[in-house]
């Protein structure tokens, strides 16, 4: 039997483009898995709104895990999680947190190479950052575990000087440590996805903003996955003060029952 690893990994390899949705609770990713998507992400921006947190690990990890436990008993579809920075401030304890990610039946995981300074978030440096994903692959190889690790690299995020050429240097680290994929949010524009591409062996993925071009082109480029990020939470919680305000102003439940 096919694990849920090997079939989300498998995604990255098809034809087709991977198109993942970021769920928030149970119910969303529920959503989601009608809707015949292949599989399904958390956004934790989403989830840490849903729960009164602001984004960037201010949303205690236990909270966060009775969310994708719920969401991975929920589903049959392969989960990935917005892990962040690893919610941890060493190496064994970033493992010890995939380690429970690994026992609720999650298939991958994002991890960031940027962290918070202050109010500020910055670049991490790559090669202590490559020796942190070969420290958790190595762990996973010993205790014979599986899980794909996606790294989100934030040159394009944070507006690095030339961002091709510090993509690239990170993409090569980040290949030689072990990586499964390379996540670029906030890249758009066609040359710089071309090149990014070029410069790696592993699957890119890129996520849902304004300008990013369709899903022919993407797949023209060569990318493999692309989400939607925050954005579906977003777009449905912006409707819901619509709704509230519509009944308040019309003094009836029309605008919720019709």
């Amino acid at each position: 039997m096919t694990s849920s690893f090997q079939q989300f990994k498998e995604l990255h390899y098809s034809p087709e483009l991977l198109v993942l949705p970021n769920a928030w609770n149970a119910k969303s990713a529920q959503l989601v898995q009608q809707e015949n998507y292949p599989a399904v992400a958390t956004s934790s921006a989403a989830v840490a709104n849903s729960l009164g947190y602001d984004d960037g690990e201010a949303m205690p990890f236990d909270e966060y895990l009775l969310i994708i436990r719920r969401i991975t008993a929920t589903v049959q579809i392969p989960v990935t999680v917005d892990l962040e920075m690893g919610y941890g401030n060493t190496d064994e304890a970033i493992y010890a947190n995939i380690r429970k990610l690994i026992d609720t039946g999650v298939a991958g995981i994002n991890i960031e190479d940027s962290m918070m300074a202050g109010s500020a978030r910055v670049l991490q440096d790559a090669k202590t950052f490559a020796n942190r994903i070969a420290f958790i692959k190595n762990k996973l190889a010993a205790d014979g575990l599986e899980i794909f690790i996606n790294i989100r690299c934030d040159t394009y995020l944070l507006k690095v000087a030339n961002p091709q050429a510090e993509t690239a240097a990170r993409l090569l680290l980040y290949g030689s440590s072990g990586a499964d994929g390379i996540f670029l949010p906030f890249i758009s524009k066609e040359a710089d996805i071309a090149a990014a591409v070029k410069n790696t062996k592993l699957p890119i993925n890129v996520m849902c903003i304004p300008g990013l071009p369709d899903f022919d082109i993407l797949q023209q480029l060569g990318v493999k996955r692309v989400s939607m990020g925050p954005f579906l939470f977003n777009k449905v919680y912006n409707q819901a003060p619509v709704l509230v305000r519509s009944v308040q102003e019309a003094k009836n439940f029309g605008a919720l029952l019709n």
